[in-house]
Formats: C-alpha cells, structure tokens, sequence
C-alpha cells in the first residue's frame, strides 16, 4: 500500500446488448453472460497480461441460481483468465454493478490492487424459483415458492408494512408526493425510446456493446420505436392503486445483461498501452426511508458533486437508471439546478431494460464512453436502489 492516494482510471467498458424477460437471451446462463463480458474485455486490451488482473468484482442482485453465489469467480474460470487471478461478488442490489466499479476504484486508490475488472450481470430470466426450508420435518401441508426474479421475498415480520410495499408502489408515492401525472410519465417514457431507437441508428453503443455469440440479438431488446402516446395511454396502469399512474410503458423492464470496466492506476495503464476513457473523480452512497426508494440518489448525487467540488452547471454528461418514469422525475424535481436535457441522451432503462445487477456497471461505462466521444467534461451516473438507498459516481476527462 501506498501513502498516497492513486488516480484511477477507466481504461475500456463493454457490455451486452439487454434481453428482455424471456427474450433473445433467456437461454443464456448469467455465468455465461459475465464470462463473455470478461472475456471480451480482457481481448480489447491485448498488451495487458491477464495475470497482471489483480481482481474481478462482479454485481449481482440476485445469486440464488446459475450465478453459484460467486459469479465473478466463475466468470473468471469461465473466460479462461489464468486461474491466479481472484473474483468477488457484490450486492447493493440495483446498484450491484455500480458498487462494483466503486469497490475496485477503491482498492486501486488505496494502492491495494493495480489493475482490476469490475461489472456485473443478472439474467431476471432465469432465476429461479426458492422453497424456504419448513420449520418442522416432513410438513404435511403445502409448501409456498418464492420468486427471485425481482423484490421481496421471506419478508421479515418484523419490518413495517409501509417499508416493504412493492417497487411500483414505491413510484406511486412518488409520483403522488411530487404531483406527476400519467402524462408526465409517459412523455417521459416515449422519449427514452425515441433517444434509445435514435442511438441505435447513429451508432453511439458501437464502441461499447459486444454482442453474446450464438445468440441473435443486434441491439437492446426492449426498445419500441414504434411506440406513441396513444400506445402508452391505453396501458392499464400495473398496480391495484385508484387513481395510479405506473403503468408497463412507463416503468423499466425485466431484463437480462452483463457489463465490465477495465480500472488501471498510472501503472496499469501505462501497461496496457491505452489511453483511458475517464478518471474517477469522487463516489457517493446514501440512504433513505425504503418506501421512497426511488428518491435515493438525489442526496447521493449532491454528496458525490460535493467531493468532487462540482456543481451541475459543470456536469456534461449524465446517465440516471429509469426505473420508473415516475421515480426519474422525482429526482429531477429535487434537482432545480440540473437541466434533464443532459440526462440519458441515448435513452435509458424504460428502453434499454434494467438488469439489475448489471446496470450500475452499465451506465458507469457509458459515461465513460460519452466522455471519451465529447474529450472531455464531467460525468456522473447514478442509481437508486431497492430499500431505500442511492449511489453515484463522478467522472471526468
């Protein structure tokens, strides 16, 4: 360990088109998916010694089926990377990927580790249905399953009913506290998929997105560019709520996908004989009550700012998990000086999917990669998380 805290740069980002549930990567293990990341990762950058890779951090939200709890492990043997070289898997739930990138950063800037991939992946697809153990031999009655794919399950008893309402609830209360209407939402949800669609075409992901081989799937799959408002406003809202705004159209998709970021200190990157995309500047975690989950990254945004002596007016960039439309706009709300139109320019999770393991990794490195296009600026990205917490991370080029 050094006495001096290291830049830490991010030297490359890929990550794999999303699948929807069920969709084009539905028969794609999520060991696989991370392993395919990893691997192509690992190729971009041919002057590096894999041996050189100090460790590989993975997110994951789930871990409860094919992962095998420590999926990074597994993508590491999976990817043919020298045996030598360690995995660990991480869980801030939605923000798994984004915690990741923050624990390698890190490790890094302590002077810990030199060179380390960091990402993560979730296939909401497969994962798996789980029985809880009975309390008592041989039950005669039946057995409740539970489903891993996305929120509570084996909930405590002892946790108050208002913490544990459903994710959509969760963007109603939002949405009611801060008066958005449906039409807001939806209006907010069609441009997601206009910039999304439109990105595509321009070919702003080519530099980032590395399609899953044997698998027929050209760009993210949950993108509807034929949508309109119409379409959205005859979708019934998705939660027993009179008066409810959340509907299919204006909420993220379940999704698969995986993502990895490259991280060097000065060292490593010299090693590696590339010119970074971007240098870490500050990261941020913060909580809230976990029915307003939603609101989380608007304090962990202004503390992550504050460590990198920013503002908004300086911000260039900005890359902010659609969840919900309703949970989006919130945010914005509580952020009077920042101008939404920086934010998701290329469209975001209402459109691309939210896998949730994945997507932290995933806007982190499409900062990166929008920094590396303009040449420089500032960028952030963040998320909110399930449970009532938030996350960012500063940028910059």
């Amino acid at each position: 360990m050094t006495d001096r805290i290291r830049d830490v740069y991010i030297v490359d980002a890929v990550r794999t088109p999303v699948g929807k549930y069920g969709g084009a990567l539905a028969g794609v293990r999520p060991d696989d998916l991370a392993a395919h990341v990893v691997r192509s990762l690992v190729g971009r950058s041919p002057a590096l010694d894999p041996a050189r890779i100090d460790d590989v951090v993975l997110g994951n939200a789930n871990g409860a089926g094919e992962e095998n709890r420590n999926v990074a492990r597994m993508a590491v043997l999976l990817a043919g990377l020298p045996v030598s070289v360690p995995g660990a898997t991480v869980n801030r739930l939605c923000a798994s990927g984004m915690e990741a990138v923050v624990q390698a950063y890190r490790a890094i800037a302590l002077g810990d580790a030199s060179v380390v991939i960091a990402g993560g992946v979730e296939s909401m697809s497969r994962a798996p249905w789980v029985l809880p153990k009975p309390e008592r031999a041989f039950p005669a009655g039946h057995q409740e399953m539970y489903s891993t794919t996305l929120g509570w399950r084996m909930t405590n008893p002892a946790m108050p009913p208002q913490w544990t309402v459903s994710l959509g609830e969760g963007a109603e209360l939002i949405a009611e506290k801060h008066g958005i209407g449906r039409a807001e939402q939806d209006a907010f949800a069609l441009a997601s998929h206009q910039k999304a669609a439109r990105a595509w075409r321009e070919g702003a992901y080519a530099a980032e997105v590395v399609p899953v081989p044997g698998v027929s799937l050209a760009r993210d799959e949950s993108i509807r560019d034929a949508t309109s408002p119409e379409a959205l406003a005859a979708l019934k809202t998705a939660f027993r709520r009179e008066g409810g705004t959340v509907t299919a159209g204006n909420s993220s998709p379940l999704s698969d996908g995986a993502a990895a970021l490259l991280l060097c200190d000065e060292d490593g990157l010299r090693e590696t004989g590339r010119e970074p995309l971007a240098r870490v500047r500050s990261t941020a975690v913060t909580g809230i009550e976990p029915d307003l989950y939603g609101l989380g990254p608007v304090d962990a945004v202004r503390r992550a700012l504050a460590k990198a002596r920013r503002c908004f007016a300086e911000v260039t960039h900005f890359e902010l998990n659609e969840a919900f439309a309703a949970q989006a706009l919130g945010c914005f709300a509580e952020w009077p000086d920042l101008d939404p139109g920086i934010v998701n320019p290329r469209g975001g999770a209402i459109a691309v999917g939210h896998p949730l393991g994945c997507s932290g990794a995933r806007l982190t490195g499409a900062v990166a990669h929008q920094l590396a296009a303009a040449g420089s600026g500032t960028g952030l990205a963040a998320l909110c998380i399930g449970v009532g917490q938030g996350q960012a991370v500063v940028l910059e080029r």
